[in-house]
Parts: C-alpha cells; structure tokens; sequence
C-alpha cells in the first residue's frame, strides 16, 4: 500500500473515531452537564493542540527518520491495503469499541479517547502532502511493507518519475 494513502487513511479513520465517540457520549451523558462540559472544552482543546500541531507542511521527525531508513527496491511490493490498514490500524478499532462500550457507565472515557482522535486526525492532516512532496522531489514512491502488527513500521522506496516542472527552464508544466 502507498505510505500516502496510508496516511490519508488514518487521518480520515481517526475522524471517524472521533465522530462515532463524540456521537455516543453525546447520547451517554444526555442528563450530565458536567460531562458535557468537560468533553467540549477537551474537545476544543484537542482540536487547538492538533491544529496547533499540524500547521506545518514539513512531514514529522518520525516520519522523516521512517521515510530516510526505507530500503530501496527496484520491484513493486504486493498492494494489499485491506491487509495493511487492519494489520497496523487494528488498535484503532479495539480503542473505538471499548471506549464506546465504556461509555454508557462512563461517559468521559468516550469523551477523553474522542479527543485523542481529534488531536491526531488534525496533527496528521498535512503528513500525506508532504511525503508526497518529498516524493515528487526525489522521484520516488514509498510503500507499506507488510509486517507483524507489533513490530514498526517498515518502507520499501521504488524508483519513479520525477515530476517535471518546467520545460527548457520556462517554469511552466
């Protein structure tokens, strides 16, 4: 699977986390201000440190020391996104069920992981443009290579086209 895709991926699942848990602990603490209040301003806050988090269009440093140890290859890997999103976003899913089943005895537990997703999907919103950036830039393509789902995360960088930017030096495509 392309490592961009894969980002795109997770930033969109991590929404949706959030959307769900914030629906259910919406409808868990229906009577309880208090926990309403707590989750709109953590919330708010979330989303401040994420946006706060994802201003820049450089990619993370974890990132950029993930994308430097790719090996390289001259073959195209096996593309099996499926495989790839359950085998390293499965914790995603396992987070989502037992925060939302947690939530009809407490309610902040929702709250708290919706947060946590809301931090992270607006943290990671921009990562996908700049691997592909870097990509353009070096003619190159980053794939997921398939691993167990406890170990790290590992890259394979195929050779490609660079993205040509002008011809004859003119500046236009």
């Amino acid at each position: 699977m392309p490592y961009t895709d894969f980002l795109k991926a997770t930033v969109m699942l991590m929404a949706a986390e959030a959307t769900a848990l914030a629906a259910v602990t919406i409808a868990a603490a229906a009577g309880d201000t208090t926990t309403i209040v707590f989750a709109l301003a953590w919330w708010t806050i979330a989303a401040a440190i994420g946006i706060w988090l994802g201003r820049r269009n450089q990619p993370t440093d974890a990132i950029g020391r993930l994308l430097s140890r790719a090996r390289s290859t001259h073959t195209l890997p096996t593309i099996r996104p499926m495989a790839v999103m359950v085998n390293r976003l499965w914790l995603v899913g396992v987070s989502t069920v037992i925060a939302g089943g947690l939530s009809w005895l407490f309610p902040q537990v929702s709250a708290v992981v919706a947060g946590g997703a809301i931090l992270i999907a607006l943290a990671w919103r921009k990562q996908d443009a700049a691997v592909t950036a870097i990509e353009e830039r070096d003619g190159v393509r980053y794939y997921i290579v398939p691993t167990s789902p406890f170990r790290a995360i590992e890259l394979e960088r195929t050779g490609g086209f660079r993205r040509l930017t002008g011809v004859n030096g003119d500046g236009r495509p």
